[in-house]
């Protein structure tokens, strides 16, 4: 039964790594970007843009005939607005459309009386989307699975390399001594760093 478990934390550990490396790497280089955004300079760019949809879409007396539908449409087909919908306000006289993606927004101006618009894009540049990636901000349900199997990917990893170790008479009891010595050193660096 020993040689079995052995057997099967090696097959996992290695696979298991192989196969998630490039997210490990993902998340631990985006770990460093986050924590010290000083590093890196935001590199922002605005886009505006002034347009005109067709009036009978907006200006209706009853909001809820609001054609909302083929207003998001025509932001991502014509100006190519990407991200998630998140927020479309209709009040008497405006309506307000945000999208929002990792490292991007985008906020639409309607004028209900007569069907023009003013788009503004923001875009934060590369090291604030792959940040918005590690966070899982304004990603969607898809990206939300790939952080749920990334965090269960890495604590296999991690509970396959302890087994193995355990079956490493030679290296066990300093590979266990550098364990307790680095859960210790967290411990201390929270308790001991002012949070």
């Amino acid at each position: 039964m020993k040689r079995k478990l052995a057997e099967w934390s090696r097959w996992l550990h290695i696979y298991l790594s192989m196969f998630s490396f490039v997210i490990v790497l993902f998340f631990a280089v985006t770990g460093l970007t986050l924590n010290h955004l000083e590093w890196f300079p935001e590199k922002e760019t605005l886009r505006d843009s002034d347009g005109k949809l067709n009036p009978t879409w907006v200006n209706v007396a009853d909001t809820a005939q609001v054609k909302k539908l083929e207003i998001v449409e025509l932001f991502r087909s014509e100006y190519r607005v990407h991200g998630v919908l998140n927020d479309f306000r209709i009040d008497e006289t405006e309506i307000s459309v945000s999208f929002q993606g990792p490292g991007y927004t985008a906020d639409a101006f309607i004028d209900r009386s007569k069907g023009t618009f003013h788009l503004t894009e923001r875009s934060l540049g590369f090291i604030a989307w792959i940040n918005d990636l590690h966070k899982g901000r304004d990603t969607g349900q898809g990206w939300k699975w790939v952080i749920d199997f990334s965090a269960i990917f890495m604590s296999l990893i991690s509970l396959t390399g302890i087994i193995l170790l355990l079956f490493l008479k030679k290296k066990r009891i300093n590979g266990l001594i550098w364990l307790v010595a680095g859960l210790a050193l967290i411990v201390l660096l929270y308790f001991f760093t002012g949070l």
